[in-house]
């Protein structure tokens, strides 16, 4: 069996302070606080911007040994550079602090904009590209360009570590035998999205890996899970670990769902989760 971690994407939301989060909880103590609840989170500010060393470390540290921190790889990438001339943007990626995170650095996921179609030759080359080891990552990282300097900087890793990495597309057109045997080859995790019929929910093991997203029950963003939905996604979760690790985050954060949903999937995991 493999294990069961289920989260939250991101955690800092005013709408959940006096909620989820006890009134007057400091701001800085909030991680911390849906981490003795959770078992994972997913850092998302990484997709907006860098972040850097000293905030990775931080949330390694506010953290209990056992926890996994997945980390949303930046959109520059992605939906800016589409893929396509990103050596320099990868190198500041990897050189931003995510390797800061230590043992607890869990899967780095890759978002695909919903335009972006499948294109056979330029996702094999930019799988090609993704480091399979925190001792790979720091040595891609060497090669940051001047965005990045002293402290911004972080290429030190205490241990070679494998690293894991999975793709969640938007476009329908990667939901082909050919999309999928290329994210076997290259051993990425394909991205289960459930987002009520906007993108496409492909369940489908391609890597060690299973990591889904939900993104709301009936509205995007918005809806809780219902206890049945709730149910049959822990039935599911546990049909995935018979051959894969599985990682599940709630993203339906608008209304306040998540913690609390993801602490409910939780309860139906124990002890498995």
């Amino acid at each position: 069996m493999g294990t069961i971690r289920v989260g939250i994407s991101g955690w800092r939301y005013p709408r959940w302070r006096g909620d989820f989060y006890p009134v007057g909880l400091p701001q800085r103590a909030e991680l911390s606080y849906a981490a003795e609840r959770m078992t994972s989170v997913e850092i998302n500010g990484s997709f907006y911007s860098l972040q850097r060393p000293s905030s990775y470390a931080a949330w390694r540290d506010a953290t209990p040994d056992d926890f996994v921190l997945a980390v949303k790889g930046g959109r520059f990438i992605t939906h800016m550079k589409r893929l396509r001339g990103i050596e320099a943007p990868l190198a500041n990626f990897f050189a931003s602090g995510v390797l800061a995170l230590g043992p607890k650095l869990g899967p780095v996921l890759w978002q695909l904009p919903s335009s972006l179609s499948f294109d056979a030759e330029l996702v094999d080359g930019f799988f090609a590209q993704l480091p399979r080891s925190t001792r790979a990552a720091a040595e891609l990282a060497k090669g940051h360009d001047d965005r990045l300097s002293g402290d911004r900087v972080h290429l030190d890793v205490d241990a070679d570590l494998p690293m894991r990495h999975v793709l969640e597309f938007r476009n329908r057109s990667f939901c082909t035998d050919e999309a999928f045997d290329l994210m076997r080859k290259h051993d990425v995790g394909c991205v289960v999205a459930d987002s009520p019929g906007r993108w496409p929910e492909a369940d489908v093991v391609t890597s060690d890996v299973v990591y889904a997203r939900l993104h709301g029950h009936t509205e995007l963003y918005a809806s809780g899970y219902s206890a049945a939905s709730l149910d049959k996604w822990a039935d599911r979760c546990r049909e995935w670990a018979r051959d894969a690790d599985v990682y599940v985050y709630f993203d339906n954060d608008a209304r306040g769902r998540a913690p609390h949903d993801a602490v409910s999937l939780i309860s139906r995991l124990d002890p498995v989760g």
